[in-house]
């Protein structure tokens, strides 16, 4: 009886300290594509999002008791304490994004169109090469510890940024507008082998289709361009390797510039 009772002594001030970590720790789950699959349950990534609520507790400083007992400047708060986690963890998937979509460029040159597979992950269908390209940007992702990135971000999260201090400004538009120009930049440098080989391949048919036109050139061209394009994909690898890690190492400086500018 004497434990019950020390249960709930806990002041409500902890508690809904508590509470506003577990928010800003879930919408960061949440939004990042390691944990926004569709398979992984529910009350694993709740239950993940709690483990590490109650590691960052003892760290974070209680809000302020002013503003808890206002209910709509604390239910404002709370959609900035979401709209943080939300923000970094875009800033995560826009690069993630990239990579898919450069798969996409390059299976759409080498015609795989057509060919697509479902998505565990999102259970979409998305191209054979997105799908490729993304599973080997998870496997680097933490084969160099970028996660560890992640993990930083979330425990300086709450330094740069203490709870009911989120501010919306133009520097958050400005990174977020960054990132997504940088999303398409990074599919162009990872698919950038892929598709001009396949741009030269198609000049070179359509060269062929002048000079010999008994050649039956789109029966001829649909398996030549797919085994010349996997041909300089595995050519390639190494250096979208070393593009990855680079791109990885500097998402981390990009969230750090988002959390300063919140």
């Amino acid at each position: 009886m004497r434990g019950i009772m020390l249960l709930f002594n806990v002041p409500l001030l902890e508690i809904q300290t508590f509470f506003l970590i577990f928010l800003r720790i879930g919408a960061m789950m949440m939004a990042i594509p390691l944990f926004d699959s569709k398979s992984l349950p529910v009350l694993v990534k709740s239950g993940l999002a709690l483990a590490v609520c109650v590691l960052l507790f003892p760290l974070v400083k209680s809000a302020p008791q002013a503003v808890l007992h206002d209910p709509v400047v604390f239910g404002l708060r709370i959609v900035g304490e979401i709209a943080i986690g939300v923000i970094i963890g875009l800033a995560v998937k826009l690069v993630f994004i990239g990579i898919q979509m450069a798969g996409q460029i390059a299976g759409f040159q080498m015609g795989f169109a057509i060919a697509n597979i479902m998505d565990p992950a999102t259970s979409d269908q998305i191209p054979i090469l997105s799908q490729f390209n993304n599973l080997l940007a998870v496997l680097i992702f933490f084969a160099i510890n970028a996660h560890y990135w992640f993990i930083k971000a979330m425990v300086e999260s709450y330094q740069v940024i203490p709870i009911f201090e989120f501010s919306f400004s133009g520097l958050i538009v400005e990174q977020l507008v960054a990132l997504t120009a940088g999303m398409f930049i990074i599919a162009i440098k990872i698919g950038a082998p892929v598709i001009a080989v396949m741009l030269l391949t198609n000049v070179t048919f359509g060269l062929l289709a002048r000079t010999v036109p008994q050649m039956h050139i789109f029966i001829v061209a649909m398996p030549v361009k797919i085994i010349v394009g996997l041909l300089f994909l595995g050519f390639s690898l190494p250096f979208v390797v070393e593009v990855l890690k680079i791109i990885f190492n500097d998402l981390g400086e990009s969230i750090f510039v988002l959390l300063r500018g919140m």
